[in-house]
């Protein structure tokens, strides 16, 4: 009976002492020599594998799809359906561990948990892992109910009521809001009354007796659910630049969420962050701010917090922050009529550590520029160098007159990128369709968008020369040959190439296809599900396999940053934990499936 077995290995670390006293005594030891084949396609398993020494293949006809090592365990799914669709082979000499298909299935039925991290897909997984995650990642503020934090009582006044009433009624209930009521109209609705509001009222210099609540509250509320987490309350305060929230649970006014409560004891979180940038008067206090992200971004990841909300958070700071710096350095008129927009990941919201610069200016037609709007733009993206944003080695940036240019211009260019779709204009064509936003006329953006998502160059045979840049890095599978000794192992992987990008281009490429607004790719594949284009739950995997890829390429990044290296975007094998292996290993062949989508619904093999 074998006494070393690794129970700190997933999925045997979900097992209780009792359930991993029934497994080690049901374990046995196997020899294979290289060469030999332990499972063919079709059989059925009687075994769960948990490698000692050495390496196994596996294949799916002549295809080398994956490769297992030391401490890797292999074939669940078979063991589970009764018969493996792949063939597995010793590519050299192994000694595993044999678990009894019995024992395995025993297991399962005693522990769920253990049956989604061997068998389940990507997505169960992840699930699985999410419920047995450290207590502290568990209780991290992010991840934590609305109905948790502190919710203070909400007052209600009538929008017909003077400003001195309301400023009573806060001075009587010591509240900096009021929620206002406003029964105008076949439907009422409610309003916030503040601190700030009772300001501009003092400021419009007639007696506070003669002037309506009304004209001084916003409309409508910003309202969060009890069960929200406290990390999507953030996100909105960051997003719509308020300071509280009303909490309703359908037509129950449940209280406000201050952000000073949610926030007084996280230093240097997003929505302090925002306060700072907005506060800001000089490139220098821009730069300091910006200097707090990266190290908010690796205090939520350490946190637990879900990779999707990290990237929602950044691109919101990130846009206030390029918003503030191009308003500290373009004339009041340039800011009114033009549009400054970033691209690439930071337009997908998928941007989690500083990268390249990727950004645009689009001016009005009949706006006549400054002289010196090249000073300012350079200005501009120098600026972005300090913030810790690197020059594009493209030159996709503001100071190039490439991507600078008036509606008709940029109009212009994007017809040229169609008409003659080499691989340059592709790639320009691919970065500009996740153009978003970040200041000035945003209509601008949104007219030459238009022209792209609904163009007369939008054919089938440019969608599919756009759509076949899946395949731009060439081989997708051999990689896995370097699992196949230790050795090669600290290469690394460069997930951006093997992953991220296929995924994200051909997501893309189906949403340009369908003529989608949407720019982050969680949101075009929810979009394309509801159009029918891909099944509800390939737009679910697909989505799990974006985050899991960004998770791991965002740890890859900052512990090159601990390390004080620069940031390559490359993981190394031979670090990953059994389990990120595993998962690594899942999500790739996701991407595989989506590639074989892709060839099918574009006919790129007729290319």
């Amino acid at each position: 009976m074998p006494s070393a077995f690794n129970f700190s290995i997933s999925p045997f670390d979900a097992l209780s002492p009792e359930q991993q006293r029934a497994l080690r005594a049901s374990l046995d030891i196997a020899y294979y020599p290289e060469g030999q084949l332990i499972l063919d396609s079709g059989a059925e398993p009687a075994h769960l594998w948990v490698n000692i020494k050495g390496h196994v293949a596996q294949y799916e006809g002549d295809e080398l799809v994956s490769s297992f090592g030391p401490e890797d365990v292999w074939d669940g799914r078979a063991l589970v359906s009764g018969r493996s669709s792949h063939r597995f082979v010793a590519s050299e000499e192994l000694i595993a561990y044999q678990i009894p298909r019995a024992t395995v299935l025993s297991l399962i039925a005693e522990n769920a948990t253990f049956g989604a991290l061997l068998f389940a897909d990507l997505g169960a997984k992840l699930s699985a892992l999410a419920e047995r995650t450290d207590a502290h990642e568990l209780h991290s503020l992010v991840l934590s109910r609305v109905d948790e934090a502190f919710l203070r009582p909400a007052h209600t006044i009538d929008a017909d009521a003077d400003v001195f009433s309301a400023v009573h009624l806060l001075h009587t209930h010591d509240a900096r809001a009021l929620l206002v009521q406003d029964v105008r109209g076949d439907s009422p609705t409610l309003g916030i009354f503040t601190n700030s509001a009772v300001q501009r009222a003092v400021l419009d210099g007639r007696p506070l007796q003669q002037l309506k609540v009304r004209d001084f509250s916003r409309f409508p509320l910003i309202a969060v659910q009890p069960g929200d987490t406290l990390g999507d309350a953030l996100a909105l305060l960051t997003r719509h630049r308020i300071h509280r929230l009303v909490v309703t649970d359908g037509p129950q006014i449940k209280g406000l969420l201050e952000a000073m409560d949610v926030f007084s004891f996280l230093a240097g979180h997003s929505h302090q962050i925002a306060l700072q940038i907005e506060a800001a008067s000089d490139m220098q206090a821009l730069t300091r701010a910006s200097g707090q992200t990266t190290r908010m971004v690796a205090r939520l990841h350490r946190s637990g917090t879900r990779v999707a909300l990290i990237a929602r958070l950044v691109q919101d700071l990130q846009a206030r922050l390029f918003e503030r710096a191009w308003q500290l350095l373009a004339p009041p008129d340039l800011q009114a009529n033009s549009c400054l927009f970033v691209m690439g990941s930071e337009g997908r919201a998928e941007q989690l550590l500083k990268t390249d610069q990727d950004n645009g200016l689009i001016l009005a037609n009949d706006y006549t520029p400054p002289a010196n709007l090249q000073d300012i733009c350079e200005a501009f993206s120098q600026a972005l160098v300090h913030f810790g944003y690197p020059p594009c080695p493209g030159g996709i940036m503001v100071s190039r007159s490439d991507w600078r240019g008036s509606v008709d211009v940029f109009s212009a260019r994007v017809r040229a990128w169609l008409l003659q779709p080499d691989g340059e204009a592709l790639m320009h064509l691919g970065i500009f369709l996740d153009a978003h936003a970040v200041a000035g006329d945003a209509s601008l953006l949104a007219q030459v968008l238009e022209q792209v998502r609904h163009g007369s160059c939008h054919t089938d045979a440019a969608l599919a020369r756009f759509a076949a840049a899946v395949d731009a890095f060439g081989e997708h599978g051999g990689w896995w040959s370097r699992w196949l000794h230790l050795g090669a192992q600290d290469q690394g992987m460069d997930l951006k190439k093997e992953g991220l990008f296929p995924l994200v281009h051909g997501v893309r490429s189906l949403a340009w296809q369908a003529g989608l607004g949407e720019t982050s790719t969680a949101a075009r594949l929810q979009a394309l599900a509801a159009r029918g284009v891909v099944s509800a739950a390939d737009a679910a995997d697909w989505t799990e396999c974006l985050h899991l890829l960004m998770g791991l390429k965002l740890k890859a990044g900052l512990d090159e940053l601990a390390r004080e290296q620069p940031v390559s975007g490359v993981v190394r094998l031979d670090v990953l934990s059994t389990l990120e292996r595993d998962l690594l290993k899942d999500a790739l062949a996701e991407v595989r499936r989506l590639r074989e989508f892709l060839r099918r619904h574009f006919r790129l093999d007729v290319l």
